[in-house]
């Protein structure tokens, strides 16, 4: 059953991962772990009329992946946790109206797969539900418009800017899993506070979410105890190329060496050298992609035994930038663990 420990930490006893899936765009699929996703869609459009419809149908094609995979149908899930980007979570909210489930919309920008994930376990292990789905997914062209600049704009972009990931990841959790190697649990989940120390650039995020993922992982390791060496890998959200090193240096004043250990999602997801994807991934795509894509592929294969999953979220909005505020941001982690 689910309980508290220390002071930001949720543990779970039976929380199992019983699909998962990814759906991704042409530019992620031409990235290195183009092996690794569930559905590449050749288009940005994904075969829709606009970029917002093509965002729901990447979330909307995880889902049944998912699904599918699970070996379940659509009426054995009981609860769909999820959130992305837009205004009013519409993308979440439009998937979930066509799946006609019970569902609970969540934002944490970038870090709403940390969130999703967290809700679903609690509904998990406290036995509320028995199958749960938490998912995201962002599209380049919708954040953009929304964020900065529409497209069609040209504006220049700086190396520290984001590329926004366009893609669904959804993952279906259940107290149960098939018997057999490589089943993965979700053990942990330590949740964020808000963390805003004064950064106001919006075209270099990574900046202001450092301190956010600082701040999450050292509670993570103060309340269970554990060192970054309990970890095969330990994996943020998206603090991209530049972002990595910044990180490294921060944490090192919690005491902490992550050593080699450490990737980013937003590192992961592109190569540095294809074009105009600067600082790397960004979006709420981003984690979730690259964590059921990839992550929990190598988990299931043996390669990895216990992951430290940390999505990050700049909590801004348009309206806020253009006001003179701040960024506040945020990080919730997650354990993802191997059982054999």
């Amino acid at each position: 059953m689910a309980r508290s420990v220390g002071s930001q930490t949720w543990q779970f006893d039976r929380v199992f991962l019983a699909g998962e899936a990814a759906a991704v765009g042409p530019k992620e699929g031409e990235g290195p772990l183009r092996d690794d996703f569930d559905g590449i869609f050749p288009t940005p459009h994904a075969g829709q009329p606009n970029w917002e419809k093509a965002e729901q149908t990447f979330l909307q094609y995880a889902f049944d992946q998912a699904l599918e995979k699970a070996g379940k149908r659509k009426k054995d899930v009981g609860l769909f946790v999820a959130g992305d980007l837009m205004n009013q979570i519409t993308t979440s909210t439009f998937v979930a109206r066509s799946l006609a489930i019970p569902y609970l919309g969540v934002f944490s920008a970038c870090a709403t797969i940390g969130e999703a994930l967290a809700v679903a376990a609690l509904a998990v292990d406290s036995e509320t539900e028995t199958l749960v789905a938490a998912g995201t997914a962002s599209h380049n062209a919708t954040a953009e418009r929304q964020y900065r600049y529409p497209t069609e704009y040209g504006a220049q972009k700086t190396d520290t800017a984001p590329c926004t990931v366009s893609g669904g990841g959804v993952a279906l959790l259940a107290r149960d899993s098939a018997g057999g190697p490589g089943r993965v649990r979700l053990t942990f989940a330590t949740l964020g506070k808000v963390i805003d120390l004064g950064a106001k650039d919006p075209t270099d995020m990574a900046a202001a979410m450092v301190p956010a993922a600082a701040d999450t992982l050292a509670a993570h390791f103060s309340d269970l105890n554990r060192r970054p060496s309990d970890y095969d890998l330990i994996v943020t959200g998206d603090l991209g190329f530049h972002g990595m090193p910044v990180l490294r240096e921060w944490f090192g004043r919690y005491g902490y060496d992550l050593g080699d250990r450490y990737a980013d999602c937003g590192a992961l997801i592109y190569s540095p050298t294809q074009p105009e994807v600067f600082n790397g991934g960004s979006g709420s795509a981003c984690c979730a992609v690259v964590t059921f894509g990839h992550l929990v592929r190598r988990l299931r294969r043996g390669e990895l035994r216990r992951v430290l999953v940390a999505a990050t979220g700049a909590l801004h909005s348009t309206v806020s930038a253009q006001q003179g505020e701040t960024i506040p941001t945020i990080c919730h982690a997650v354990v993802l663990e191997r059982e054999d």
